[in-house]
């Protein structure tokens, strides 16, 4: 007869191996469940670094439309702060709007008050430098603003009078610290940006040009002083135009360099040269100036670059000689007063 002893001691071992076995298969698994991570994981860090460039799109999508609701924002709160009388237009018993109205800047801006209030809610259309213009005057924007209008709309600012960013007070001051040498600064457009006394002086009265007029291509075709005042007019007017075709060419489809290419038009010399497709770069050379005040200069040509894409720069005119240093020093001196 067999005992609960005997018998416990005989299923004791035959069970024991069984359970090895089971942690023996559990043990074996185990490597596989981390081969398994470890093989997920690679892909998980692979993945991360793809979301990056999905972020980047994301915010390239968007950032028209967060301009345009920035524009939007920042239009409304130029209008609401206008009065009526500001522009001169009557308040009105009934206003309750702060400010003018969408339809009052859409008739100051002449265009459609449809169009204008899209604008304001940010509709996707199309806004031209003469639409943003015309509605910085609308809205009494100064310098500053008007800057920041057309950095929102993402365009260009066509007004010849604008500020070139390059024009520091120090290099203003530097302007006056070279006299009596002539001395201005330029853009790419040959637009005249500032300029110091003597070269006031040294081809006309520039002082009493409006600031729209103040570019050396359009002087060299059109005023007949600063035409007379240029040694050998036919090179100047050949090599003007040269330059001019050869800075547009990164320019071709800006509001300002279209504008100065149809003010240039009208004059029959540029048309005939300006169909000769020359080209020529910017380059140091003696000139030849036969100044009204104090008679013929010779004067060395030079070009300091303000920008590391070719854009403004600073243009000096210091004497080939003493016979010209000495006039141009007079040139400088004050104009004696009438005497009392």
């Amino acid at each position: 007869m067999t005992t609960m002893a005997q018998h416990t001691a005989a299923a004791g071992p035959a069970t024991e191996p069984a359970g090895r076995r089971q942690e023996a298969a559990v043990r074996h698994q185990e490597p596989a469940v981390r081969r398994q991570d470890l093989a997920v994981e690679p892909d998980v860090r692979r993945q991360e670094p793809a979301s990056e460039p999905e972020a980047r799109r994301e915010a390239i999508a968007t950032e028209p439309e967060a301009r345009r609701q920035e524009l939007a924002d920042f239009l409304r709160s130029r209008r609401e702060r206008i009065t009526p009388e500001q522009v001169g237009l009557p308040r009105g018993a009934r206003r309750r709007t702060p400010g003018l109205r969408r339809e009052e800047v859409a008739a100051l801006s002449a265009v459609g008050v449809t169009w204008y209030t899209w604008l304001e809610q940010a509709r996707p259309i199309q806004v031209s430098p003469q639409v943003l213009d015309a509605l910085a005057r609308a809205l009494l924007m100064d310098p500053t603003e008007r800057h920041h209008l057309f950095a929102l709309a993402g365009s260009a600012d066509p007004a010849p009078g604008t500020r070139c960013p390059t024009l520091s007070d120090e290099l203003l001051g530097l302007l006056e610290q070279l006299e009596p040498v002539p001395a201005c600064i330029q853009n790419s457009r040959y637009d005249i940006l500032a300029y110091n006394r003597t070269y006031a002086r040294l081809f006309c009265d520039l002082d009493a040009l409006p600031p729209e007029d103040r570019n050396c291509v359009l002087l060299t075709y059109t005023h007949p002083e600063w035409r007379a005042s240029l040694g050998d007019l036919d090179e100047t007017k050949r090599i003007m135009a040269a330059k001019l075709r050869a800075a547009m060419a990164e320019h071709l489809a800006e509001p300002a360099w279209k504008a100065l290419l149809a003010r240039l038009k009208r004059s029959e010399e540029f048309c005939e040269v300006w169909e000769r497709h020359e080209v020529v770069g910017v380059a140091s050379k003696t000139k030849r100036v036969l100044n009204t005040h104090v008679g013929e200069l010779r004067l060395n040509h030079t070009n300091l670059w303000l920008t590391p894409d070719s854009g403004a720069r600073m243009v000096t005119y210091y004497p080939a000689d003493e016979q010209s240093r000495a006039r141009l020093e007079q040139l400088y001196a004050p104009a004696p007063s009438a005497a009392g």
